[in-house]
């Protein structure tokens, strides 16, 4: 198993728009070879920034790779515009394979 996790830093106020933004996207992950959960994750409140991590659960690295190099990849990352301040750097992206359940 691989998880796949960005970690995206949201103007403090804003996390209601974040959440609503990821709520109203189209992922195209159903139907994903090797696809098996998502979870959007959020952190506490903090003076500069609230964290948020975008949690992805694959059957393998190479799935996870492959989707990374699909159509469906690019029609989910094709609309995928964030309105202006509400992300304050580009997400940090951190992949692990499981090694123990």
């Amino acid at each position: 198993m691989y998880i796949a996790m960005n970690r995206f830093r949201i103007a403090p106020g804003r996390e209601g728009e974040f959440e609503q933004v990821w709520r109203e996207r189209d992922s195209y992950l159903d139907g994903v070879q090797g696809f098996r959960a998502f979870r959007l994750l959020r952190g506490e409140r903090g003076e500069e920034a609230t964290i948020f991590i975008s949690h992805s659960q694959w059957e393998s690295h190479d799935a996870f790779r492959a989707w990374t190099e699909s159509e469906a990849f690019t029609k989910a990352h094709r609309r995928g515009r964030t309105p202006e301040g509400l992300v304050l750097a580009h997400p940090e992206f951190e992949g692990y394979a499981v090694v123990q359940l």
